[in-house]
């Protein structure tokens, strides 16, 4: 079976690494065990992979009246939040048997090389999976911004959105019994229907760069090869 495929740029959430409500485990090595599985499966397909995690179960930022952190200092700690999962996550991939990079938009020379676009080019060249910490490096810029602006920089041919629902509804299916899902909608009718895929900044920079993105159930096992070979998992956004 061929990919449809070459190169994707699989965006994860933070809370998706997050064991049982009970356990209050920021990180559950038990579910990065299974992405792990489901990376290398498309891996040996040939698929060059690159990832960015969110920050989201380890520290949340946005609120700085409650917080009384103000929103730039926040955001700097939502991005150490994501080189620590993308530590985890390495690890979990390594053990998988896989060769991995992890890249950071702060420099900390110890724990992770710099972004470099064209080494990170390379890596992904060489079958190795390429994860980018610490969002876009700036503050006020979230990390579904610092997925879409790593895969158009390093080409991808689509992002790969993990959530915990099996695509995008016209409202929220946990409150709503009445939501209808969509298996392929345009950029314009999310913008017109007022869909939250991602945020705006981000949305709009893949719209603009004709990038598209599958948003789909990363925790139901089989699902990352299917979108990869082209079933119809999730919801498919494009021109």
């Amino acid at each position: 079976m061929l990919p449809k495929y070459k190169r994707v740029l699989l965006k994860l959430s933070g809370e998706s690494l997050m064991g049982s409500k009970d356990s209050f485990d920021p990180i559950d090595h038990r579910i990065i065990a299974q992405y792990a599985q489901e990376i290398k499966q498309i891996i040996e397909m040939g698929v060059q992979v690159a990832i960015v995690i969110g920050g989201g179960n380890i520290y949340r930022g946005m609120n700085e009246a409650e917080t009384g952190i103000e929103r730039a200092q926040g955001d700097y700690m939502g991005m150490l939040a994501t080189v620590i999962n993308g530590m985890a996550v390495q690890s979990g991939l390594e053990k998988a048997g896989m060769y991995t990079r992890l890249q950071s938009a702060i420099k900390m020379e110890q724990i992770a090389e710099p972004y470099i676009r064209r080494r990170a080019m390379r890596h992904l060249e060489k079958g190795r999976v390429v994860i980018f910490g610490a969002g876009t490096g700036n503050p006020y810029f979230t990390t579904d911004t610092a997925g879409s602006l790593r895969a158009i920089e390093i080409k991808a041919d689509v992002i790969l959105k993990g959530t915990r629902v099996d695509g995008i509804y016209s409202a929220d299916p946990e409150k709503d019994p009445n939501a209808t899902k969509y298996d392929k909608i345009t950029f314009a009718e999310c913008i017109s229907k007022n869909l939250k895929v991602m945020d705006m900044t981000a949305f709009t920079l893949c719209m603009e760069n004709n990038l598209p993105i599958v948003v789909f159930d990363m925790n139901k096992p089989g699902n990352l090869m299917s979108v990869v070979t082209g079933e119809k998992v999730g919801t498919l956004v494009s021109q």
